[in-house]
């Protein structure tokens, strides 16, 4: 089932800007280990799921996957051969807006080599460039 909200104010919105880097949601809260966009774009639901699949196939269901997006803004897009005019498409899909330094997925209750690899995994099914990221422990 492809990710996507249950109801909406507005059915159709538009694309609006990504300027500047992720002030919320940039760094590992609740798993151990995470997965950091490096640029930004929109990830559509389907690649979500994708990474979810991928990661949980690999962990053989030991630990918990933690998503950290979801895809919020709806894309339309108007019929092949269709003329210019008569207004908007219908939405299309989904998308998550992710800029830079946004936390995609965590992984907690896995060693480190482990959940490397399975978010290795995970970034090959996404869009962007990702890297690995830990959990800052307070110190006292």
């Amino acid at each position: 089932m492809a990710l996507m909200p249950k109801r909406v104010k507005y059915r159709k919105n538009q694309r609006g800007k990504m300027k500047g880097n992720a002030t919320r949601g940039n760094f590992v809260a609740f798993g151990d280990f995470g997965l950091q966009a490096l640029t930004s774009t929109w990830i559509t639901g389907r690649q979500i799921e994708a990474g979810r699949v991928a990661a949980t196939h690999y962990l053989k269901r030991v630990g918990k996957i933690y998503i950290r997006i979801f895809p919020h803004q709806s894309v339309s897009s108007k019929p092949l051969e269709t003329r210019m005019g008569k207004g908007k498409g219908e939405v299309d899909h989904w998308v998550a807006r992710v800029k830079p330094g946004t936390v995609l997925y965590e992984i907690g209750g896995v060693p480190e080599d482990v959940a490397k690899q399975a978010l290795v995994r995970v970034c090959h099914k996404m869009p962007i460039r990702c890297r690995f990221v830990t959990r800052r422990h307070s110190i006292g």
